[in-house]
């Protein structure tokens, strides 16, 4: 396991190494050897398009100068503002920054030569997870607080728990037919009412207070942090369910959506 700081799990089959896989050399000689280079990083978010292109270039030369199979994490931005259900063999017709950004790394990677699949997942929900759904909603349900969310409370949303995130780059990895395309990480069908009540359900917490958030509460938290500016870009059109189709996953990679009840247990509720 390769991060900047040398962290990771402590568990006798993982070797926790500390390198930044912007430095290609360093990171073709951590690679050399190896049967497969599975990527789930990516630079802060507000410096996606200034910085991911190197980090992009830096893994897939790396897999093209060992020779091994190369699996990348991706999410559902470069699909740009579609209706669902989506299908891995969408169009990727974004047009914001970040939107791009993602294409462009899988475009990139696809035309390379290099054996190569991307695991595309929704917004992120468990323990563990960072999104908008784990910083704007979880603990102030679970607090009995007021939240307040960039996105409709009752259009249905599609979610990846992080468990399912990592069976599915797994399971690509180790299965032929994966390479050469694109998957979705099975997910969960809900609205973000839908997952806090049932959340506050398991954590014995009031039935949620929420309120959609305005582009002026939006544009106001753009002062405090660069992440909130981001945001503009990947909301979902008003009114159109964002729904991703992962039946190929299912079939072809025996990889299922966890029940929503038993991810939201995993979560940590304070008492």
């Amino acid at each position: 396991m390769i991060s900047r700081t040398g962290g990771g799990p402590n568990h006798p089959l993982i070797d926790k190494v500390a390198a930044d896989a912007t430095d290609t050399d360093r990171l073709t000689e951590l690679t050399e050897g190896r049967a497969t280079l599975i990527t789930t990083a990516a630079p802060p978010y507000h410096r996606w398009p200034e910085q991911f292109p190197a980090l992009s270039a830096s893994l897939l030369t790396a897999a093209k100068r060992t020779g091994v199979a190369y699996v990348m994490l991706g999410n559902l931005y470069a699909y740009g503002p579609v209706s669902g259900p989506i299908t891995p063999d969408f169009p990727l017709t974004a047009t914001g920054p970040k939107g791009r950004t993602r294409r462009r790394a899988w475009e990139e990677a696809a035309a390379s030569g290099v054996s190569v699949t991307e695991v595309r997942a929704a917004q992120f929900y468990g323990a563990g997870a960072v999104s908008v759904f784990s910083l704007m909603v979880q603990r102030q349900v679970i607090e009995g607080r007021l939240v307040l969310v960039p996105q409709e409370l009752d259009v249905p949303h599609s979610y990846s728990a992080i468990g399912d995130t990592a069976r599915t780059l797994v399971a690509a990895s180790r299965n032929e037919q994966a390479y050469g395309r694109a998957w979705h990480v099975p997910t969960s069908t809900l609205s973000v009412r839908d997952l806090a009540g049932r959340l506050a359900d398991l954590a014995d917490a009031p039935k949620p207070r929420m309120e959609e958030m305005t582009e002026r509460d939006l544009t106001l938290l753009t002062f405090t942090e660069p992440f909130w500016a981001e945001m503009h870009e990947v909301l979902t059109k008003p009114g159109h369910p964002f729904v991703i189709d992962y039946s190929e996953t299912e079939k072809i990679l025996g990889v299922s959506a966890t029940p929503v009840n038993d991810v939201l247990r995993e979560v940590s509720y304070p008492r």
